[in-house]
């Protein structure tokens, strides 16, 4: 008997009211993640990877709908979830690493201020100031932070990138999460502090047996850090398989071209990039959304979506190329 997963989204659409209209970004996502598990989101800049993520905690912004979908999370509905469950799911289950720590941390409070409301309000502690305060401090320490009681007291803009990032690990972790959600972790910090962030990710999630879900365009990030790797184009997941198999037999053309597109380290052959770019979320393509860039594109592809199918085992594909 199979171990059921800690999060099953299904069928999600998301769209965005804007002046032009509506632009209908998410069209129909499924995502899964059990117990444990790491699981990688990667795709283009802007092709629905945070909205996605955004959707599980309901933090988008007033002007999304949702007109269709289901996002299950410990058996329990989070789209129909009064406020109560709602505080509690953000507090206690699911934390979240947002890609810009300047943003995601308050300029006018310490480091200490604000990681110590995060665990006083997430409820896992009495509010015993002092039970409070050797956690903030456990968590800045297990984050590999230097003196973090000097830290506590410092400011946001007293800190370097990658040490802020470490905070925001720091808050993210210091609750006892089930599941953590981290989008894009390293972007605007050097390679070695990239590294750093990402170690230091692994072997806290490991520890604490926490599911992950990481938000990249780095393919080399994922194949790092994942178990299973869903590959998302314009708000369609269009391929999903372990990590090993999307590395050594990808279906779909756009993860055959995401892949080609990686420089080689032996410098065999000229990188060649994805012709094109993605489309106008107000007037997407009809049919398969990739198919204005495909060099593989059918006449069907141009007017109907392409079902889900499994091509091996657990390795799932969106592509006509693959009907049987």
């Amino acid at each position: 008997m199979s171990t059921p997963s800690i999060l099953n989204i299904q069928d999600l659409h998301v769209w965005f009211r804007v002046y032009g209209g509506v632009m209908k970004v998410l069209d129909g996502v499924d995502f899964e993640v059990n117990h444990g598990e790491k699981v990688g989101l990667v795709g283009e800049s802007g092709c629905g990877k945070t909205t996605t993520m955004k959707s599980i905690l309901r933090i988008l912004p007033r002007q999304a709908i949702i007109p269709k979908g289901k996002i299950i999370f410990q058996g329990h509905e989070v789209l129909t979830m009064k406020w109560r469950e709602l505080q509690e799911l953000r507090g206690q289950k699911i934390s979240m690493i947002f890609q810009d720590p300047t943003a995601a941390l308050n300029p006018v409070f310490t480091i200490g201020e604000q990681i110590k409301d995060t665990i006083k309000y997430s409820g896992i502690a009495e509010k015993d100031t002092e039970t409070i305060k050797n956690i903030a401090i456990k968590a800045l320490r297990d984050c590999a932070m230097p003196d973090p009681e000097r830290i506590m007291k410092n400011y946001p803009f007293q800190l370097s990138g990658g040490m802020r990032q470490r905070v925001c690990i720091a808050m993210a972790l210091a609750t006892a999460s089930n599941l953590l959600i981290a989008d894009e972790p390293t972007t605007n910090l050097d390679v070695t502090i990239q590294d750093q962030v990402l170690n230091l990710i692994r072997t806290l999630v490991q520890e604490k047996g926490t599911s992950l879900i990481l938000i990249t365009h780095s393919l080399g990030v994922a194949r790092e850090m994942t178990d299973r790797i869903y590959v998302m184009y314009a708000g369609r997941i269009v391929e999903m398989a372990s990590t090993q198999e999307i590395f050594e037999k990808p279906y779909h053309p756009y993860t055959r071209g995401l892949l080609n597109s990686i420089p080689k380290l032996t410098g065999e052959g000229m990188m060649v990039g994805i012709p094109g770019h993605l489309p106008n979320y107000l007037n997407p393509p009809s049919g398969c959304r990739f198919h204005p860039r495909c060099d593989d594109a059918m006449p069907e592809c141009r007017i109907k979506k392409p079902p889900f199918i499994e091509v091996n085992n657990g390795h799932k594909v969106a592509c006509f190329l693959y009907k049987g």
